[in-house]
């Protein structure tokens, strides 16, 4: 079988249309793709290949759960995290469409205080782009560090006066919007193709563990949750959130009872906005002010039968503590939130359900 999710999986990627539509060879795709793997591992020293699923029997217990619980795990991946995936998703789309003769996009850019900057300097350094790398000020120095190491440019944004959301986020549309770089994000919003390679996890989860019947999977702009409901469209969704960031359950109840997405869509101000409070959780790769792909997000969770949950901060605490004391898995704070979810609101009967360990423990 083939090892590469992307090569796996290519018949599937929106990526692979020119070759369904004749415009490419499949054998011209295959080599495109297996050319930056190649230079992906030269940088990180491994390229893409499937990730681990772990048996959860001895955490569910640990946990007080009954529950069939199977944990995908990702700090292993390219980058340390699952946001890489996203990132070579892009980087494959950006280059068939270069190949089809798009003009190459010269300089990069992402928003980032951790694992999609750390994914994006890897994928950035393996095209030989360079990449402006926006975070705030108190992004974490060991990815600074590394992101230095990569050759990308750290940018640290400091809020301004009157200023909502991000500043790190602020100054990376600006830097889009003046027209001196590409965006290179996870955030669908600004790179759509980000989808594409977030939706090879979710197929992979399901190849290696069969049917699943609830996700618990954790929410920061939302675009890895969106994109693992989208490949498994059968499982119900449950977003998590903390709840000293937690803009997308405001988005929910205030579509609820009704859920009208079309006037959601023409007026998305009215339902998503920046959280007014200081965002605080020792989660901190889910504290985006803004939930950037709500809008495909909460449709997603709404046909699945699912629902947004808020976390309180001594549960997401807890579910470190026990995911580091049950599983050998080096994962990080952010990455055992869905977890956190799943502890705080579980199925009312025994199910088969999935969590995803994300992003590898820095510290």
């Amino acid at each position: 079988m083939e090892v590469n999710p992307f090569l796996r999986y290519r018949g599937r990627l929106d990526s692979y249309a020119p070759v369904r539509d004749g415009a490419m060879s499949d054998e011209r795709f295959v080599d495109l793709v297996s050319s930056l793997d190649d230079r992906v591992a030269t940088v990180w020293g491994s390229g893409f290949r499937e990730t681990p699923i772990v048996d959860g029997s001895a955490l569910a217990a640990a946990s007080g759960l009954d529950v069939e619980l199977v944990i995908k795990t990702e700090p292993h991946n390219v980058g340390g995290s699952h946001k890489a995936r996203h990132l070579f998703g892009v980087a494959i789309a950006m280059l068939v469409d270069e190949a089809l003769g798009a003009q190459p996009a010269p300089r990069l850019a992402i928003a980032s205080c951790g694992n999609a900057a750390m994914g994006a300097g890897v994928i950035a350094a393996a095209l030989e782009r360079p990449l402006d790398v926006f975070v705030p000020t108190w992004a974490d120095e060991t990815v600074v560090a590394a992101l230095d190491e990569l050759g990308a440019d750290v940018r640290r944004c400091e809020r301004r006066a009157g200023e909502a959301g991000d500043p790190a986020y602020l100054r990376f549309r600006d830097a889009v919007e003046e027209g001196s770089s590409t965006p290179f994000s996870v955030q669908g919003t600004d790179t759509p193709t980000t989808f594409d390679g977030g939706r090879t996890l979710g197929w992979e989860l399901v190849d290696q563990a069969g049917e699943i019947d609830a996700l618990w999977i954790q929410v920061g702009g939302g675009a890895l949750a969106t994109a693992v409901s989208m490949a498994i469209p059968e499982a119900r969704l449950h977003p998590v959130q903390a709840e000293g960031c937690a803009p997308l359950r405001r988005a929910w109840d205030r579509l609820s009872p009704n859920f009208d997405f079309a006037s959601a869509e023409a007026d998305p101000s009215a339902f998503m906005w920046a959280w007014e409070d200081e965002p605080t959780s020792i989660a901190t790769g889910i504290l985006d002010d803004v939930t950037y792909d709500w809008l495909p997000l909460l449709r997603r969770t709404h046909a699945s039968g699912g629902e947004p949950i808020v976390v309180p901060e001594e549960v997401v605490v807890r579910a470190h503590e026990l995911a580091r004391s049950a599983t050998n898995v080096p994962v990080c704070t952010t990455g055992t939130a869905g977890l956190a979810g799943l502890i705080s609101r579980p199925p009312s009967e025994r199910e088969r359900v999935a969590v995803l360990f994300t992003g590898i423990d820095r510290s």
